[in-house]
């Protein structure tokens, strides 16, 4: 069988973590040929450069699409997603893969579906069939019915894809290879890196060796104009209790503005002596940073998917994450300082939750590049049922 060239788009800080495994395993295969493609808010300083860490560990960058759209706002979120069209086409013109994969549901992964699609290149998706709130919701269910191979991360989430009316045999449950980075943390747990001194970040330096809160929230599409109400909320909560808070800027999403204004409105005025902020952190850096916390607290995915594995306590805030599986990990709460501080309060007060592999056992990534060497590849399909 000769090589196939199997190309990745990374398109924002969260989406490497979710592939990393399979991009090792993809690189190591013999009978495949990496093409990384590094896009839209991974290239960006204000979002954390993604691209430095993928670089770092090793990954030769193929192409880069600068393509995000200043004003972080439905507009700019539509029209970042049309240059992503345009400049993908070219990319995948001129690389020729023998099949694309897009990661996950951030909104202009659709550019990489519609991209390879109308060209007839076999397109991957990775962690299809699941269900959350945002705007989200719909780029995922779209990219699955564009996409010829699917790659789920739950049982569920398989079962939805096949009703979904796509071809049980191109449906795998192979688990999230974001799982694979936290089973590899579970076997060296613990922290073994001064937070301040390798990662920076601005803002008081507390002593955390007591424990620790980590927060992560990010503002929902559709509820975009509320963003900075709804984190004024969480950092007002966490005001109130004593310990650290290693706090993580937003994605680059309709609302950011909105989030990051609230966040330096309230460090001017309240200059909180226990808050310190973060940009990025290297995968498995964080993870060692999430499983030896006191909690999560926010609306990021991680809380759902790696902490369940890690048996990390999590706060989830608000719809972002509406009717995703969950481990026995997550108190859900709303926007609300009270609620948000009782939450935190319970899982500072109360033993650590039991782990859970809901979203996979930790050898994803294998699984996908075995699938992606022997699989017959196809770039056309009909609805099942």
């Amino acid at each position: 069988m000769s090589t196939r060239r199997i190309c990745v788009v990374i398109t924002a800080r969260p989406s490497y973590s979710r592939i990393k495994t399979a991009l090792e395993a993809i690189q190591q295969h013999p009978q495949l040929e990496l093409q990384l493609v590094v896009a839209g808010s991974a290239l960006l300083g204000r979002y954390g450069n993604a691209v430095d860490f993928i670089e770092k560990d090793g990954f030769r960058v193929t192409e880069k699409v600068f393509m995000v759209l200043e004003g972080e706002n439905p507009t700019a979120m539509a029209k970042t997603t049309g240059l992503g069209i345009m400049e993908l086409a070219n990319v995948f013109y001129n690389l020729q893969p023998h099949a694309v994969i897009a990661i996950a549901d951030r909104f202009e992964t659709i550019a990489i579906s519609i991209a390879a699609s109308y060209q007839n290149i076999p397109l991957a998706h990775v962690q299809g069939g699941e269900v959350t709130g945002n705007i989200d919701e719909k780029v995922r269910h779209a990219n699955t019915k564009l996409a010829d191979i699917h790659f789920v991360a739950s049982e569920s989430a398989r079962e939805r894809v096949i009703r979904l009316g796509e071809d049980p045999d191109y449906v795998f449950n192979t688990g999230c290879p974001s799982i694979d980075l936290a089973a590899r943390v579970l076997k060296s747990p613990a922290l073994n890196f001064d937070v301040y001194s390798k990662y920076g970040g601005v803002g008081p330096m507390p002593d955390y060796s007591d424990g620790y809160i980590v927060v992560m929230q990010h503002p929902v599409t559709t509820e975009y104009s509320a963003s900075r109400e709804h984190v004024l909320e969480t950092l007002h909560a966490l005001q109130q209790q004593p310990l650290p808070v290693f706090w993580f800027w937003p994605n680059v999403d309709a609302g950011a503005d909105g989030t990051s204004s609230g966040i330096r409105h309230f460090r001017e005025i309240q200059q909180p002596a226990n808050f310190h902020f973060f940009k990025n952190m290297e995968s498995e850096d964080f993870l060692r940073l999430l499983v030896n916390s006191k909690a999560l607290i926010g609306n990021s995915s991680v809380g759902i998917r790696e902490c369940a594995y890690l048996g990390v306590p999590v706060v989830n805030i608000g719809t972002r994450q509406h009717r995703r599986d969950r481990g026995h990990n997550v108190i859900d709460c709303n926007y609300n300082r009270n609620e948000i501080q009782q939450a935190v309060q319970h899982w500072i007060n109360n033993d650590r939750p039991t782990q859970s592999n809901v979203y996979g056992g930790g050898n994803a990534g294998v699984q996908m590049a075995e699938l992606l060497a022997t699989l017959p590849l196809r770039f056309h399909k009909t609805i099942t049922f």
